[in-house]
């Protein structure tokens, strides 16, 4: 297909690396190649049992046909009183809004309130989709550096020196993908100092792994310690990461009642309303006990505890270990310099997995996608068996290395 074809916004982004990992995984697989994979963002968990059933419920009964183009109100009831009884925001059901994943409600955010010369702060390392949404809504991505000495946390002093007139959003996500970094009720009352100083700046709160933290505390959320940004604010969730409903694709937006409407108009025009079923059940999931989540949040810190340390007794490779979400962001700068069996001198973080890829036969994502290098994302959204199998062929085609 001819380029002039194309829209020059779809021509400055490019496709998500976690797709193209899924794909190139599955690619692999069809020719025969034994595999680990440690890229994939996604729990390996089941829908609880009796998520399951009150969507097959909602098919029996019929429910099959469209919904409203913001959700149920059954659905949007779920949620505020999930906002309020979790989070301790107040939300009338007219100023949500349910989307095909949280992933959509981002897009659709952005899509509603950017134009060319405005500028979104993305702290980095950043989740992969979140520039790319900027360029595609013809915004600039502003890329803020978040340093590993300060746990990749966006401090107040670079969250001020990033704050333009043209600054119209701060992405802001935590525990964050791909590093797992969250922050504490000091750190969250410093930012929000920053941020009631610059009243044009809105903040777009990406809150999808906040129930898999691991200091066992019971975070507050950005707006519940400063309501005053409740207009400035708009709070994106969804059921996947929680209650493992990736493919049910129900996310949600929660904020001033202007954006709501904007994006009730857009989601009008292009998806219309949620899948019926999905939002039956998802009602089912804010609605009950999660009494299945402590011991699925033991099993990821378990994870996590044994490949940070298998991953800490490779030469090159430096682990930390998050305290929430089901990645790591392992330093391999030490593997930088280094040459192959084949003579090739490895360059960058992405000469680096794909090393690990083709003489180890594990799959893990370059950090250069996450916006800071030399790193690379493991998952641990996978069976410890396979998280010490990942770590050996990682250790194997390390001390191939020259």
């Amino acid at each position: 297909m001819s380029p002039s074809r194309i829209s020059s916004r779809i021509r400055r982004i490019k496709p998500s690396p976690s797709s193209a990992a899924a794909d190139r995984f599955a690619e692999l697989r069809r020719e025969g190649r034994d595999i680990v994979n440690l890229a994939i963002g996604e729990p390996d968990f089941d829908t609880p049992a009796h998520i399951r059933r009150a969507g097959c419920g909602a098919i029996e009964r019929g429910e099959t046909r469209y919904t409203p183009v913001a959700g149920t109100l059954a659905m949007r009831e779920a949620i505020a009183a999930k906002l309020k009884r979790e989070n301790g925001l107040d939300y009338r059901p007219r100023e949500i809004i349910v989307t095909c994943g949280a992933k959509h409600a981002l897009f659709n955010a952005l899509s509603v309130t950017v134009e060319a010369g405005h500028e979104v702060i993305v702290p980095a390392p950043f989740w992969v989709s979140y520039p790319d949404m900027v360029l595609a809504c013809d915004g600039t991505p502003v890329i803020v550096a978040c340093r590993e000495e300060d746990d990749f946390r966006l401090t107040p002093e670079a969250l001020e020196a990033a704050i333009t007139p043209a600054t119209r959003w701060l992405v802001f996500n935590s525990p964050t993908n791909p590093t797992g970094t969250t922050y504490t009720e000091p750190q969250l009352r410093a930012l929000a100092d920053v941020l009631l100083r610059h009243p044009q700046v809105m903040v777009l709160a990406d809150d999808i792994y906040e129930h898999i933290r691991f200091d066992g505390a019971s975070p507050r959320h950005l707006l519940a310690i400063e309501p005053a940004l409740r207009e400035r604010m708009l709070v994106v969730n969804g059921v996947s990461k929680t209650y493992a409903m990736t493919g049910w694709r129900i996310g949600y937006a929660a904020g001033p009642a202007d954006i709501v409407a904007a994006l009730d108009m857009l989601q009008s025009q292009s998806t219309s309303g949620v899948c019926s079923v999905s939002q039956a059940a998802a009602v089912e999931a804010l609605n009950t006990e999660t009494a299945f989540l402590p011991d699925w949040v033991a099993t990821y810190r378990h994870r996590r505890d044994t490949a940070v340390r298998l991953l800490n007794d490779i030469p090159g490779i430096r682990a930390r270990a998050p305290g929430g979400a089901f990645y790591l962001y392992p330093h391999c700068g030490g593997l930088i310099g280094k040459r192959t069996p084949e003579g090739k001198t490895l360059e960058t973080d992405n000469d680096v997995v794909i090393h690990l890829l083709e003489a180890g036969g594990v799959m893990v994502l370059a950090g250069t996608a996450y916006g800071v290098s030399p790193y690379f994302r493991m998952s641990t959204a996978t069976s410890v068996e396979l998280i010490e199998e990942g770590c050996r062929r990682i250790a194997k085609a390390v001390a191939m290395l020259h």
